[in-house]
């Protein structure tokens, strides 16, 4: 999508919701699920619809950690670090995709095939440790488990693109 295209798609994502602060949550959402990140030119545009400044909208955006700033990976892996998951190793994963991939959780591989998250829970505690692949579940997870998973999901079509 090109970046007018873009803009484009913003506007009419502001013009669907009620004017005022209170939209402004609901609207970012909305900016990132069509555009899979709240992009610079979006912000901007946001900002002159609204009138809310640039400012304060990346203050609102970077208080919540379901914004993005950045394009994502081709492939997203969520590592959870929930109470059932860390106390049975969820942080020596995350530890190991950090390393198997070169990124720290919050970044993206240089090739833009990975990113990385960690998650306070995603609801599995029964199956802990869990990570969420492309929005695949992998239960009982654990450090010698994640090259391979690495290797296959690499070789695999991105993510929604199946």
């Amino acid at each position: 999508m090109d970046e007018t295209a873009k803009i484009d798609r913003v506007s009419e994502i502001v013009s669907s919701h009620p004017s005022g602060r209170q939209s402004l949550i609901p609207i970012l959402q909305d900016i990132q699920d069509a555009l899979g990140y709240l992009s610079e030119e979006s912000l901007a545009e946001l900002a002159r619809m609204t009138g809310i400044s640039e400012n304060e909208i990346f203050g609102v955006g970077t208080f919540f950690t379901q914004f993005r700033f950045r394009p994502p990976g081709e492939h997203n892996v969520r590592v959870c670090l929930g109470t059932a998951c860390h106390v049975r190793g969820g942080q020596q994963i995350l530890q190991e995709f950090e390393q198997q991939l070169g990124i720290g959780a919050g970044e993206t591989t240089e090739d833009k095939k990975f990113d990385l998250e960690r998650v306070a829970c995603i609801g599995c505690c029964a199956l802990a440790p869990t990570v969420v692949v492309d929005g695949e579940v992998h239960a009982g997870m654990s450090a010698r488990k994640i090259p391979l998973l690495v290797k296959r999901t690499a070789k695999s079509a991105p993510a929604g693109k199946e």
